[in-house]
């Protein structure tokens, strides 16, 4: 099986180790300081557990990869449309890709039934280039959970990579052999996975969780937890997640929202959010894909969300601030 991992940062970073680790005929583009220090000393994973170094083929240039099984687009969305060019050469007449970002995917109303089936998100695929160079055969939704970071060139920190599976699925639900092929990857590499025939319920699981304190965490450059001591920040959680059930409801998914759990959970984690970590970084920020979008399809479906609204709208003033929009 030859996999390629287009990223190699925090979430595909480990995903590569674990996989070459396991003795998988894996690939990562990777770029900068971090390509350099994999191709010198591999990719070091640091976990609570354990630490371990595995040697990962590396390139900038797809093309030297050539065709693959299997590809994890694993990059921050804003990078996506520079990706979508870059993905021909790794492509077989078969091979599945899954894109595991965060926030709404690209592809969110492809193979989604009803009235908003295949409507384009140009905000994050511009001019549909990443679903021209994909298409319908070939793509498998993703999830990645794990909370990971990239604290020097060459090494991928992260608490527990087990804590939570990957979630695999086609976006029609359909039974896809490519997610099966994708899935037999991780599993082999010891890493858990499931395949869910309803990968939108468990997109909004998961960015409903981010969007519970990640903006407070980028306003106030703090990590999770801290944002949690303030009760009327705590307020602000719960009405954001409250704006975030109502869109879910109206765009007809039927997605878990334990509204007492994700406020427990973050009032125990310390964890800095990707994006927070992005900003500190001067990064580009998926401020798109896990604020503007959401608000889009608040406006195409009639639902307010004006917590998420104001908190979007600063953090767009400070990511200019920064020189990040």
């Amino acid at each position: 099986m030859r996999i390629c991992i287009f990223g190699a940062g925090a979430i595909g970073g480990f995903i590569a180790a674990y996989m070459a680790r396991a003795g998988i005929e894996v690939s990562v583009v990777a770029r900068g300081a971090h390509l350099a220090a994999i191709q010198a000393k591999g990719l070091t994973v640091e976990t609570r557990d354990e630490s371990f170094t595995a040697q990962v083929r590396a390139s900038a240039d797809p093309a030297e990869l050539g065709p693959q099984d299997g590809v994890f687009v694993t990059v921050k969305a804003p990078a996506l449309p520079g990706v979508a060019g870059q993905l021909a050469p790794l492509l077989g007449p078969e091979t599945p890709v899954t894109f595991l970002t965060n926030g709404i995917p690209w592809w969110y109303f492809r193979g989604h039934g009803g009235e908003w089936d295949g409507r384009p998100l140009p905000t994050l695929d511009p001019g549909e280039a990443i679903w021209s160079a994909i298409g319908p055969r070939r793509l498998v939704g993703g999830i990645a959970w794990p909370a990971s970071s990239v604290p020097e060139p060459g090494l991928i920190r992260m608490i527990d990579p087990r804590s939570r599976p990957t979630i695999l699925g086609a976006p029609d639900g359909s039974d896809m052999p490519g997610a099966r092929l994708l899935a037999q990857a991780l599993e082999t590499a010891t890493l858990p996975v499931v395949i869910d025939n309803r990968i939108r319920d468990r997109i909004w699981e998961k960015l409903a969780f981010n969007l519970s304190a990640g903006p407070l965490t980028v306003l106030t450059e703090t990590p999770v937890r801290a944002t949690q001591v303030e009760p009327a920040l705590v307020e602000a959680s719960r009405r954001i997640l409250a704006e975030v059930a109502a869109l879910i409801a109206a765009l007809g998914c039927r997605a878990e929202i334990d509204v007492a759990r994700i406020l427990d959970q973050n009032s125990r984690l310390g964890h800095r959010p990707s994006v927070l970590q992005d900003l500190q970084a001067r990064r580009p920020m998926e401020v798109e894909a896990l604020y503007n979008v959401p608000l889009e399809l608040a406006a195409l479906t009639g639902v307010p969300m004006p917590t998420l609204e104001m908190l979007a709208a600063l953090i767009r003033v400070k990511a200019r601030e920064y020189g990040l929009a």
